[in-house]
């Protein structure tokens, strides 16, 4: 008898698998990605720019910003327009919106890929959790301000740059900024990324029939800049022990560009991606009660349902 990974164990196959690849040019086509100056982004950037595609880049840092689009010109000759903003800060947010708008009269490919994890609690000015906000209601707001641009643009593609890490759980709707519970950063991780999954499932109906596409992906097990933010022991744990088992993010970057290009995909939505391979999410990333609870409670905590 053949043996048969359970749905939860699928990932360890999927992430092993030979992996699709475009070559698909997108020569003329506007990208708006978040967090390219390292890791997962940066070489999303990188493989996007040699495909041909005009970058907009939302990065925090203005020094490395200004690197890689330098970079990208020289080893590419593509065009990397910044925007400067830090998503722990959503009015920056809406206003790097405003500036994509302003300048882009199309937006074909929105990747958001900004992420991070902490070890501790931290709560933002406007008393968010720290991770929930940057890696989910960030990604949420900037989707949602630039949505009626890429329906003006439309075929248009959204990918969330999620995570095998959603399987952590974490997420309780009572307890959004761990008020109640004792903090746990893989957890609070986990919370974040399966709120993101839950709102791309509401985002794909909400879609239906506009030609916009979104899809979240897990960019595979490679080293990335992430948790760089916390104390010296996380860092010299992840550097000596968990950096070297790692793989080279090139291969995010080849996985986010057939996912942003192929031909193939152009009607796909609503769906998780481990890398290339479409994947069933965790179970409680799939409860469409919960999500569109959690898509209620994130357009209340970014404003949107104000307007």
């Amino acid at each position: 008898m053949k043996f048969e990974l359970p749905d939860e164990l699928i990932f360890i196959k999927n992430s092993k698998a030979v992996q699709k690849k475009s070559s698909t040019l997108m020569t003329g086509k506007v990208c708006v990605i978040t967090g390219a100056t390292s890791g997962v982004g940066l070489e999303a950037a990188k493989r996007l720019a040699r495909g041909g595609a005009h970058l907009v880049m939302i990065c925090r840092n203005k020094q490395k910003s200004e690197d890689v689009s330098k970079k990208i010109w020289n080893d590419y000759k593509i065009s990397a327009d910044i925007v400067i903003a830090d998503f722990r800060n959503l009015d920056e947010v809406r206003t790097a919106a405003d500036i994509i708008l302003k300048n882009h009269k199309k937006i074909d490919v929105l990747i958001n890929n900004s992420g991070i994890h902490s070890t501790v609690p931290v709560f933002t000015r406007e008393g968010f959790e720290l991770v929930f906000c940057v890696n989910h209601l960030a990604s949420f707001l900037l989707t949602h301000l630039l949505l009626n641009r890429l329906k003006d643009s439309a075929p248009a593609r959204i990918i969330q740059i999620n995570s095998e890490g959603h399987r952590f759980g974490g997420l309780d709707i009572n307890d959004i900024n761990w008020k109640k519970r004792r903090y746990n950063g893989y957890r609070s991780y986990g919370a974040s990324k399966t709120a993101q999954l839950l709102t791309v499932w509401e985002f794909a109906e909400r879609l239906n029939g506009t030609n916009v596409t979104i899809n979240a992906m897990h960019p595979g097990d490679v080293k990335t800049n992430i948790g760089n933010n916390n104390g010296w022991f996380y860092r010299m744990f992840n550097r000596f022990l968990i950096r070297p088992l790692l793989k080279d993010p090139v291969m995010s970057g080849e996985a986010i560009y057939y996912l942003a290009s192929a031909p193939e995909m152009e009607h796909t939505s609503g769906r998780f991606f481990n890398l290339t391979i479409d994947e069933k999410p965790a179970s409680h990333a799939l409860d469409r009660n919960l999500g569109e609870r959690i898509w209620n409670l994130s357009m209340k905590m970014t404003g949107l349902a104000d307007n």
